[in-house]
């Protein structure tokens, strides 16, 4: 990683940190901001491997999802199934970090999409090689938890805020 790449890291997450200063420890800190950089690093990793699976057919993972015709269908099960196979879990592109950032600049309580999206990537995982691996992978994020504010509006507010 270079340089200028750490410290751009660094800079975030020195600003995510004083977001949430004052209303955590440091530990609960560790478990949402790791617990988000992960989801992150998964959803770019399954896009990435999706859009190259689907290069021959002229489509994108975001593409194919909208698609409602029955061809599609079985090619958006055959990428799912390829996915599983060989990343070992499954995100639908709605879920996605992209998706969640998408949501926030259209100011959605991102909240309950977030919830789903975490529970989604484990629930993927049931009866897969990965499963072990994944369980309770987000249990750590409690997006209730009264440490990230008073009412829903300051809680969806904050973690709009640290996603960005």
């Amino acid at each position: 990683m270079s340089e200028e790449l750490q410290q751009k890291l660094r800079d975030q997450l020195w600003e995510v940190a004083n977001r949430l200063r004052g209303n955590m420890s440091a530990s609960d800190f560790m478990y949402f901001t790791l617990g988000f950089i992960f989801y992150k690093y998964l959803s770019e990793k399954i896009e990435t491997y999706a859009n190259a699976a689907l290069d021959d057919d002229d489509v994108t993972f975001k593409e194919l999802w909208e698609m409602t015709d029955s061809d599609a269908a079985e090619l958006q099960e055959e990428v799912k199934n390829q996915c599983l196979e060989n990343i070992g879990y499954f995100i639908e592109p709605k879920f996605l970090f992209s998706s969640v950032i998408e949501a926030i600049k259209r100011k959605e309580n991102i909240l309950p999409m977030l919830e789903r999206s975490l529970k989604r990537i484990e629930d993927s995982t049931l009866g897969q090689d990965s499963e072990e691996d994944f369980g309770g992978l987000f249990s750590d994020i409690d997006l209730a938890s009264p440490k990230l504010g008073k009412t829903a509006d300051d809680k969806n507010t904050l973690v709009s805020n640290v996603l960005l």
